[in-house]
């Protein structure tokens, strides 16, 4: 099985389909300043006064190549450990400018400018780093096709400055923040972005246009020399001191105080070669995870990552040929590891083409394990062992093989594979995976081996996309590190859209699309069928308008079930102070009961308001809400919602105190969760919160029983902190 997944591999290399090349700008050299400048959201220093000055953006957003609504001129400069970036973004109605003194990476609906940085010039990664008009930083990693994970986090220095011509921003990007191959010639290749929130427009600098590559190909060559060769050594000591309440026979009893020390290290080996290390790694999340509607699931719930020390560097396990709905959502996630006790993770490269991570973790959570309240878990770790590398070809083409696996008690899961990308044309690719699993639980002898495929070919235009291909899930195909939610399936995923832009000023993009799927159940021999179609409107203040019908059905248990379904769903920022968006399902559903499963229909729906009066001052207010009729009878089987608030108040760009309040009418819980934050850098850090949680159990003097009226049933107070290192 392994042997055939190597085949492939190899195969895959020897198929090389050369791309249509798009001419490359000619690299521009950067002038290095003689005195850094100082960032403080003025243009007024000497370093910005003796560089070029760039202004040639097009929009990309809501249609490309077009001239934008305002001007924007860009500087570059740069010493011997830092790279600087000032923007000055004239607005005709800066009082229309929209920012808010939020916390990092909360700055989505606002204006802001930012820099795409390829510091490898590879076209598989890069860094984005973007700020709003106060100096509020957001950073993320991107794909190859633009797309980017905000999980991530970088030390680097902003500063922004409102006035009557519009705003202005200026960066510091130390190169010790960033992993790139050292010469003494450095080139990177960059793209700047700025956004204008009211007007739904992002404009770009150079021009993109979805036919003629990737994103991070037609990023302009930026040359560099004489900088420094420094390595990159962080320390990060941290600690968490927590203490709970619980409520015993009605009477709320003191645990354990509980004292968690940690250390996380980072060493720079090169400047593209980076091992991270961590020893009773500070796992623990500052807020809880937004409460989801757990009831009737066919499978578990799915939850981010966002724990630090597996964040960074996440984007290297991403692999090929992944569709939406696909069974196989991932094979690395890393939520999989529940409760660390080690981890060792490598990342980096060997020469311009060889990109490779490696991650280790021992984990205790089988020890915990409990079930009808016996230990079900031995007195041993299970160990994760995952690996990854990645071979650039041409363009943004690579292959690239995947190892992830888990070991405990004599019992594993191992899942080995290869996958990779193809540019065909600028428009076009072509990508796929192929992986092997072998699987042998705890107290049985046997193996079990599978496998997984897809292939997937997408065709992108301004006018027109186009994505579909082939997935393969064996009956037998397992991971322990990964997210699977069926087996023994054949797909063929379509999509299908065009793109009209009318001169209308109301609506700027129309978008009618077809999104579907066959699929073959392998485990009843019989056909599963999605077709949506769909309706899209976007308009100006961010606004979007979605239609949508479905004719579908659905196979459990052996049985199919319609699934049909119409919708309505959207949002907008009516103003500065308002954001709302919200959506109602209206459809045919299943209980999902294994011995008598039930055909129904029901309503979901959702609704979320975004209040932000002041720079400083917000409150969101959600509701999640889904009931259950049976077919036929129209007995209601449940309905379940879920209200939630969080308030915030922004000190300034470091502190900030909130307030999350969550109620939950199918289990009668109430939470409540105070928490008060102040973040210098990434890693430099000091939380101080306390939780509570009501529900209506009370003690009758032999039992719990469900009661009409809220009781206290847990505190918890907290204390993090947290201290980056830079040597």
């Amino acid at each position: 099985m392994f042997r055939k997944v190597a085949m492939v591999g190899l195969l895959m290399l020897g198929w090389w389909i050369p791309s249509i090349l798009v001419g490359a700008e000619t690299p521009l050299k950067v002038t290095m300043c003689a005195k850094a400048p100082v960032i403080d959201g003025r243009l007024d220093d000497e370093a910005w006064q003796a560089g070029p000055v760039f202004g040639d953006f097009l929009t990309i957003k809501p249609d490309y190549g077009r001239d934008p609504s305002e001007r924007t001129e860009v500087r570059i400069t740069y010493d011997r450990k830092t790279l600087y970036f000032a923007f000055h973004c004239f607005d005709r109605e800066p009082g229309q400018v929209k920012a808010a003194m939020a916390r990092r990476d909360n700055i989505d609906m606002d204006d802001y400018v930012g820099i795409a940085l390829d510091t490898f010039a590879d076209q598989q990664s890069g860094y984005l780093l973007v700020c709003n008009p106060l100096g509020i930083q957001m950073d993320s990693v991107l794909d190859a096709n633009g797309n980017g994970d905000g999980s991530f986090d970088m030390v680097w220095q902003s500063a922004g400055r409102m006035d009557e011509t519009g705003y202005v921003v200026e960066m510091a990007i130390p190169l010790k923040s960033i992993r790139f191959s050292f010469r003494r010639e450095l080139v990177f290749k960059a793209m700047a972005i700025r956004v204008i929130s009211r007007r739904s427009e992002q404009i770009t600098c150079p021009a993109f246009y979805p036919d003629r590559g990737s994103m991070l190909k037609q990023f302009r060559p930026l040359v560099f020399t004489g900088v420094d060769r420094e390595r990159t050594i962080e320390i990060m000591p941290a600690a968490t001191y927590s203490h709970d309440w619980d409520r015993e026979q009605g009477v709320m009893r003191s645990q354990e105080n509980r004292f968690e020390p940690s250390l996380t290290a980072k060493f720079g080996i090169s400047s593209d070669l980076t091992l991270d290390a961590t020893v009773n790694p500070d796992f623990s999340q500052i807020e809880s995870d937004a409460g989801q509607i757990d009831v009737n699931l066919r499978s578990s719930l799915y939850y981010s990552e966002k724990r630090p020390f597996f964040l960074e560097g996440r984007e290297n396990f991403d692999y090929g040929a992944t569709f939406e709905a696909d069974p196989l959502a991932t094979i690395v996630h890393t939520r999989t590891i529940v409760d660390p006790i080690l981890g060792l993770k490598l990342t980096g490269k060997a020469g311009k083409r060889n990109t490779f991570c490696g991650l280790i973790a021992l984990d205790e959570f089988p020890r915990h394990q409990v079930l009808d309240g016996e230990l079900m878990g031995p007195a041993e770790d299970a160990f994760f062992a995952i690996g990854r590398y990645k071979r650039v070809l041409r363009d943004d083409s690579y292959l690239g093989g995947l190892y992830a696996g888990r070991e405990w008690d004599g019992g594993y899961n191992r899942v080995v594979g290869t996958d990779g990308r193809i540019r065909l044309t600028g428009a076009s690719t072509l990508d796929f995976h192929l992986f092997a699993s072998q699987t042998r639980r705890p107290g049985n002898p046997d193996d079990a081996t599978g496998t997984a495929g897809a292939v997937r070919y997408t065709f992108n235009r301004r006018e027109f996309n186009i994505e579909t291909g082939v997935i393969e899930i064996s009956k037998a195909f397992q991971t322990d590190t990964g997210h699977l939610s069926r087996q023994g399936v054949v797909m063929v995923p379509v999509y299908a859209g065009v793109s009209f832009y009318p001169k209308s000023g109301l609506i700027q993009k129309i978008q009618p699309f077809y999104w579907g799927y066959q699929m073959i159940d392998r485990t009843c021999d019989k056909v599963e069928s999605f077709n949506l179609f769909v309706l899209r409107l976007n308009m100006p203040r961010q606004s979007q308008l979605r239609f949508e019908g479905a004719l579908a059905n659905e196979l459990f248990a052996g049985r199919s079930f319609p699934r049909h379904r119409v919708a309505v769903r959207g949002y907008s920022q009516l103003w500065k102070s308002l954001y709302l968006e919200g959506d109602f399902y209206l459809s045919r559903q299943i209980l999902y009961d294994p011995e008598a499963p039930v055909g129904g229909h029901g309503v979901q729906a959702s609704a979320g308001l975004i209040f932000q009066p002041t720079e400083q001052f917000s409150t969101t207010l959600s509701l999640s809400f889904a009931n259950f009729f049976r077919q036929g009878s129209g007995e209601k089987v449940y309905d379940y919602s879920i209200v939630r608030n969080k308030t915030s108040f922004q000190v300034n760009k470091y502190l900030s105190f909130r307030g999350v309040f969550e109620y939950n009418s199918y289990y009668e819980t109430l939470t409540a969760d105070l928490l008060g934050s102040f973040t210098y850098i990434p890693g430099t850090v000091f939380y101080i919160g306390y939780g509570v949680g009501w529900d209506k159990s009370q003690w009758d003097g032999t039992r719990d029983i469900l009661g009409n009226e809220l009781h206290q049933n847990r505190r918890t107070f907290f204390v993090k902190a947290s201290y980056l290192w830079r040597l």
